[in-house]
C-alpha cells in the first residue's frame, strides 16, 4: 500500500505573505487552506483555484469578481473576506479563519436539532443572508456546509459570491447531491435564481434541521430535481407532530413553488422568525435587561455646636497703704533711679548684640539668602545638592511632557531663584507626561485639526496622499511618532503627524498613454506603461489606457509612481458550430475555444440535454470576441 502524496501546497508562500499551514478542505472549484498571514501575523483560511482550471479565463474572471463582491459583505454573521490576488497560475481568495465545525457536521451528529437550537442559528443565517441581499448579492449555495459555528459561539454564512463562480463546473457525486438537495424549483426547470431562491435553500435547511432528514430522497440527481420542480414541501409537523406550528408556516412560505408567493428577501422572513420566537421558547422572551437600583448614600452625622464659657475671675482689692513721711518717700525714689539706669544700660547692651546677630543671621547664618541650584534633569536623588546648598528639601510629584518619568522636573522655588538658607525647597520629580484623550480630528482641515490637537506637538509637514475617501486638505489619520494611527489616548506633546488627503488619484481609463501621463504629471504623479494586453469587452480602444494602480500597490504621495496597462483591442478567435450536440459537451468546447458559454440549465442537467441553436452561429469562418457570451438553447432529452 502506497502513501498519498504529500500536497505541494503546504509550505508554500503564496504571494510572499500567506504561509500556508495545512489543508482545512477540498471541494469541487478549489481548496481551503490554514495560512499565516505574515504581514499582520494571524491566522487565516485561504482558499486557492484548482490547477486545472488556470486556463479558463472566463473562470478566472467570476472568481475574482464574485470575491470583490463578498468583499463588499461587512456582517458579524458573514464570514469576512481580507483578501483576494493571483499567485503563479492559480486565484487565491483569503478569509477569516473560523476554527468551529459546519452546520451539516453538527446535524450528522445529532440528527436533528430542537426549536430553540434552530431559531438561534436562522435567526444568523438569515441576519447574514439579509445583508446580502441587502447589496444585491444572491448567494445560490445555502446549504449546511456553508453554515460554520466557531468555537466561540459565532454563526457565519460563508462562501457569499462563490456559487456563480462554482457553477461553471460540473459537479458529480455526493457534490452533486448535495447541491441538488437545496435547489429551488425555478432552478431546475429555468437555470434562473434570485433572492428567492436563496429562501428556498433556506426552508430545506430549516426543514432539515428540525425532522433530521431532508423533504425530498432519491438515488439519482433527477430524481430529487423533479420532486422539487413538481412536488410541496410538506410541514415539517407532518414528520414530528411535536414540532411548534410557527415553523410549518415559516418552511411553507420559504419553499413556496412559486417565487412570488415566497418572500422578497431574506429580511422579512428575518423578522417572521423574530416575531414568531417567543411563542417557540414558550412565551418568554427572548432577552431581558435587569435594573440595579443603588442604595441611597447614608446621611452625615450632624456635627453638635459647642458653646464656650468663658469665666472671669474677680481680683481681691488691695488693703490701703500707711502714710508715709518724706525722708522715706525720698529714699525710695532714689532707689528707683538708680534701678532704671542699670536697666537702660542692660537695654542698650542687648540692643548691641541684638543687631548683631540678626546682621550675622541674616548675612551668614540660617536667615542668610542662597541661589536654589539647578537640578532639572538629574536623577530623582539629586535633593543631596538642595541640601548642600542650605535648604530643607521637600518631595513631591508632577507631570511634565518634556522630562521622563524618574528624572527631577524642577523645584519651587524656581532654579536661580534667591531663597533663604534653612527654608523648605520642593523637589518634584517626574511622572512623565500626561496622558490625554485624542479628539477625533479625521475629516478636519489641517488648520482645525492643528487647532484641535494643540495639547500635542503637531509635525509642522504634514503626510500627503492620495484618496478617494477624503476631500482634498482634509485629514485622513493622525499617525504616532512610528507613523501608526493613534489610539484613543496618547501623552501630551507627543509627536504626531497629519496625514492629510491630495484628493483622489485622476482617473486615466480609456486615455491615451501620453494623455495619462500628463494628467498624472499635473497631480504631482509619475507614470510608466507596464504591458499591454486584449480589450474582449470593446470598451476601450488600442493604445488607451485599460488599468492603472499604484506601483507600490499600497499609500499613494505625490512624486510615486502609476502602472499603466494599455488596451490592444479585441481579440476575435474562431467560433465552433456546436448545434446538434450534447451540452455538456458543447459547453466544454465552447470554453477551451475560450467563449463563455450561456445556457438555462442546471449543471445536473447537462447530461441529457442537446443543443438545440447557439446565437451568434458557429462555424466556416465565423469568429467571436474571445471570452464574449455564446448563449446556447437546448431540449431535455428525458
Amino acid at each position: 500500500m502506497t502513501n498519498a502524496p504529500a500536497d505541494p501546497m503546504i509550505g508554500r508562500l503564496i504571494d510572499g505573505r500567506y504561509q500556508v499551514r495545512s489543508r482545512i478542505a477540498r471541494g469541487g472549484m478549489a481548496t481551503v487552506y490554514l495560512a499565516t498571514d505574515l504581514r499582520l501575523e494571524r491566522r487565516v483560511a485561504i482558499k486557492i483555484m484548482h490547477g486545472h482550471l488556470a486556463d479558463d479565463n472566463t473562470f478566472k474572471t467570476r472568481f475574482v469578481q464574485e470575491a470583490r463582491s463578498a468583499a463588499r459583505l461587512a456582517h458579524p454573521n458573514v464570514v469576512n473576506v481580507y483578501d483576494q490576488g493571483q499567485d503563479a497560475d492559480s486565484a487565491y481568495l483569503v478569509m477569516e479563519y473560523l476554527p468551529g465545525i459546519t452546520l451539516r457536521e453538527l446535524l450528522k451528529d445529532y440528527q436533528k436539532l430542537t426549536p430553540e437550537q434552530t431559531t438561534d442559528i436562522m435567526d444568523a443565517v438569515l441576519a447574514g443572508l439579509a445583508a446580502a441581499h441587502q447589496s444585491g448579492i444572491v448567494h445560490r449555495d445555502v446549504k449546511p456546509e456553508n453554515v460554520l459555528l466557531a468555537d466561540d459561539g459565532r454563526i457565519k454564512l460563508g462562501d457569499f459570491g462563490l456559487a456563480r463562480a462554482a457553477s461553471a463546473n460540473t459537479a458529480t457525486g455526493q457534490a452533486l447531491l448535495g447541491t441538488i438537495a437545496y435547489l429551488s424549483p425555478e432552478l431546475v426547470t429555468r437555470g434562473v435564481a434570485d433572492a428567492r431562491s436563496d429562501l428556498y435553500a433556506v426552508g430545506i435547511m430549516m426543514y432539515e434541521m428540525l425532522t433530521g432528514e431532508q423533504p425530498f430522497v432519491g438515488e439519482a440527481p433527477m430524481q430529487i430535481a423533479y420532486q422539487h420542480a413538481n412536488e410541496q414541501v410538506p410541514p415539517p409537523s407532518a414528520k414530528d407532530p411535536s414540532l411548534p406550528i410557527e415553523f410549518d408556516e415559516l418552511v411553507l412560505w420559504a419553499t413556496a413553488r412559486d417565487p412570488e408567493d415566497r418572500p422578497a428577501d431574506a429580511r422579512q422572513l428575518l423578522e417572521r422568525l423574530r416575531e414568531i420566537e417567543g411563542s417557540v421558547r414558550g412565551g418568554e422572551p427572548a432577552g431581558s435587561t435587569r435594573v440595579l437600583e443603588r442604595l441611597p448614600e447614608g446621611a452625615a452625622a450632624p456635627t453638635a455646636s459647642i458653646a464656650e464659657t468663658a469665666v472671669l475671675g474677680t481680683r481681691s482689692a488691695a488693703p490701703a497703704a500707711e502714710p508715709e513721711d518724706d525722708a522715706a518717700r525720698l529714699t525710695r525714689t532714689a532707689e528707683r533711679r538708680t534701678r532704671r539706669g542699670t536697666w537702660i544700660f542692660a537695654l542698650v547692651v542687648l540692643l548691641i548684640a541684638l543687631a548683631g546677630g540678626t546682621g550675622w543671621y541674616f548675612g551668614a547664618g540660617p536667615g542668610a539668602f542662597a541661589e536654589v541650584p539647578k537640578v532639572t534633569g538629574l536623577p530623582a536623588n539629586a535633593e543631596q545638592q538642595l541640601v548642600d546648598a542650605g535648604f530643607v528639601v521637600q518631595n513631591g510629584e508632577r507631570h511634565d511632557p518634556k522630562v521622563p518619568e524618574g528624572q527631577v522636573s524642577g523645584t519651587d522655588p524656581a532654579a536661580g531663584e534667591q531663597a533663604r538658607r534653612g527654608g523648605t525647597v520642593q523637589l518634584f520629580v517626574s511622572l512623565g507626561a500626561r496622558i490625554l484623550p485624542v479628539p477625533d480630528a479625521v475629516g478636519m482641515t489641517e488648520e482645525q485639526a492643528r487647532d484641535t490637537l494643540s495639547d500635542f506637538a503637531v509635525a509642522e509637514k504634514p503626510d500627503r496622499r492620495f484618496t478617494d475617501d477624503v476631500e482634498a486638505g482634509n485629514v485622513i489619520a493622525v499617525l504616532d511618532e512610528n507613523g501608526e494611527p493613534l489610539g484613543a489616548e496618547y501623552p501630551e506633546l507627543g509627536a504626531i503627524t497629519l496625514a492629510v488627503s491630495a484628493g483622489p488619484i485622476p482617473d486615466t481609463w480609456n486615455e491615451s498613454a501620453d494623455s495619462a501621463a500628463a494628467i498624472l504629471d499635473e497631480a504631482g504623479l509619475k507614470s510608466a506603461v507596464v504591458d499591454e494586453v486584449f480589450d474582449n469587452s470593446g470598451k476601450v480602444a488600442a493604445g488607451a489606457v485599460l488599468e492603472w494602480w499604484p506601483e507600490n500597490d499600497g499609500v499613494v504621495r505625490p512624486g510615486d509612481t502609476i502602472d499603466l496597462r494599455l488596451s490592444k483591442g479585441q481579440n476575435l478567435v474562431p467560433l465552433p458550430d456546436v448545434v446538434g450536440k450534447k451540452m455538456q459537451d458543447a459547453v466544454a468546447e465552447l470554453r477551451e475555444a475560450g467563449f463563455n458559454p450561456v445556457y438555462q440549465f442546471p449543471d445536473a442537467l447537462l447530461g441529457i440535454a442537446n443543443v438545440k441553436s447557439m446565437d451568434p452561429a458557429g462555424g466556416g469562418d465565423q469568429t467571436a470576441v474571445e471570452g464574449s457570451d455564446v448563449t446556447l438553447v437546448g431540449t431535455l432529452d428525458l
